[in-house]
């Protein structure tokens, strides 16, 4: 799709610097693009390349304008606008509707005509999806489960018996939602599994990532609010809630029913133990372990950052020791006040 400066920025309602008649036909890399591009910049490490920039326009901010030599459209939020900017250039492709000959649909499911049902898809009793839903291939919708209006499953999704999808979601490859939580009551030496009797609840417009796993609850359901973004691999245990339009990143773990706040963004790696509450507009860094509560907002980090191997060890050897050094520290300060 082409289009020009002038029209796009009409549409994104922004303001046109330099040539408003310039052609606009893809995206690109800052670094890469050339003409015809239009390019972003929302980190300032990668303010250099504006001077040496081959793209036909760039989205920035007002601060970064006066380091840059080809047109621009200014935003408030460059990274928000490229993302608007690219819906416009590469509309997404409408599939056809309808149910593939090798899908397997129980008589008793309900599927609106205006959606689509892939090959090899396992369709079972009870299951409700709504209108324009996109159920991709090798995906299984266990009895019970409904699928609301516009959702889409990329591939090999699976959809445990109950759970409840809001519309407008995007639930990417491998991911399964549903499954049992992670129960078991010790019997002597062995383990026996406790039912898990809840289910899941995904609320409207939500991501989820690759082979991203969400358990479902014990008794009562495992929550999943409007507007959350999860990451791959991320592993969700049961009766777990996670509030409005908080954004998780890659490979982190939330054991059982933590209550995560909403407008959050945790980072890739992090640790989250069960049993606590995380308040609203909370920042984890990646790699952190959090292990209590969290009542106040705020950005939270935890964990030992690389260092040289040689220092790194001896650091980690000084933490050994904090309980004596502690002690000692004790003493003397014991020792100064009687003086």
């Amino acid at each position: 799709m082409a289009i020009t400066l002038e029209d796009l920025a009409k549409h994104l309602e922004l303001s046109v610097f330099g040539d408003a008649w310039v052609e606009i036909t893809h995206v690109a890399p800052l670094d890469k693009a050339r003409d015809g591009a239009l390019a972003f910049l929302t980190n300032r490490h990668y303010r250099r390349y504006l001077a040496t920039t081959g793209a036909s326009a760039v989205i920035l901010t007002a601060d970064d304008l006066p380091f840059c030599r080809t047109n621009a459209l200014v935003s408030p939020n460059p990274a928000l606008t490229y993302s608007r900017a690219v819906r416009l250039l590469t509309p997404e492709v409408s599939l056809a509707a309808g149910i593939h000959p090798s899908a397997v649909v129980s008589p008793l499911a309900k599927i609106d005509p205006s959606s689509r049902i892939g090959a090899q898809v396992v369709v079972d009793e009870a299951v409700v999806v709504e209108a324009g839903c996109d159920v991709g291939p090798g995906s299984y919708l266990a009895r019970g489960a409904w699928i609301g209006e516009g959702t889409r499953l990329v591939a090999r999704v699976f959809i445990g018996h109950d759970v409840k999808v809001g519309r407008n979601c995007l639930i990417q490859p491998g991911a399964a939602i549903g499954g049992d939580g992670f129960g078991f009551a010790r019997d002597q030496q062995a383990w026996e599994r406790i039912p898990q009797l809840g289910t899941v609840r995904i609320g409207d417009r939500v991501e989820i990532g690759s082979n991203t796993c969400i358990d479902r609850g014990a008794l009562e359901d495992t929550i999943i609010e409007e507007g959350v973004k999860l990451d791959n691999l991320i592993q969700i245990g049961h009766n777990v809630r996670i509030g409005a339009h908080t954004i998780v990143a890659g490979s982190t773990g939330i054991a059982g029913s933590t209550k995560i706040g909403a407008c959050c963004q945790i980072g890739g790696m992090v640790g989250i133990v069960g049993h606590i509450e995380i308040a609203d507009h909370v920042t984890i860094t990646g790699r952190s372990m959090v292990a209590r509560s969290i009542h106040t907002p705020g950005i939270y980090s935890g964990g030992m950052p690389s260092d040289h191997a040689a220092r790194w060890r001896r650091n980690t050897a000084r933490f050994r020791q904090l309980d004596e050094m502690a002690d000692r520290l004790h003493i003397i300060e014991k020792t100064l006040e009687k003086d």
